[in-house]
C-alpha cells in the first residue's frame, strides 16, 4: 500500500495535479445550473487573480446569475451558458442568486 502512495504521488506531481486544487488556478470555474440550483453551491477560487466563470444553465427555463458582492448580473437562457468575467478578488466571500428562482438558487464564491 506504502508502494502505491509512493507512486500516485510521483505521478501527481508529475502530471502538475495537486489534490485539493482550488478552481480557477488553471482555468475556468464551470458552475451548472440545474434543477433551480446552483452545482456547485461554494466554489473556491484563488484571492488577487482574475476569474472566469462559465455558467451553464441545464435547465429549460432562463436564469439570472446575479451577485451585488461581484457587481454582475447576466440573463441565461434555457440550456444556454454565458461567461462572467471577475476579480481579482480580494479575500473573502462573495454570494450570488438565481434571481428567478433566489428561493433555491444560492451560492458562494469563496476567495482564498
Amino acid at each position: 500500500m506504502r508502494t502505491f502512495l509512493i507512486l500516485l504521488s510521483v505521478v501527481v506531481g508529475f502530471l502538475g495535479v495537486t489534490p485539493g486544487a482550488m478552481a480557477g488556478e488553471n482555468g475556468p470555474v464551470v458552475i451548472i445550473i440545474k434543477n433551480h440550483k446552483f452545482e456547485p453551491a461554494v466554489v473556491r477560487v484563488p484571492a488577487g487573480k482574475r476569474i472566469e466563470l462559465i455558467v451553464e444553465n441545464h435547465d429549460k427555463t432562463p436564469e439570472e446569475f446575479e451577485s451585488h458582492d461581484l457587481g454582475r448580473e447576466k440573463v441565461i437562457a434555457g440550456n444556454g451558458k454565458a461567461v462572467i468575467r471577475i476579480g481579482p478578488l480580494k479575500k473573502g466571500v462573495y454570494r450570488f442568486v438565481g434571481e428567478f428562482h433566489e428561493a433555491t438558487a444560492k451560492g458562494q464564491i469563496v476567495a482564498e
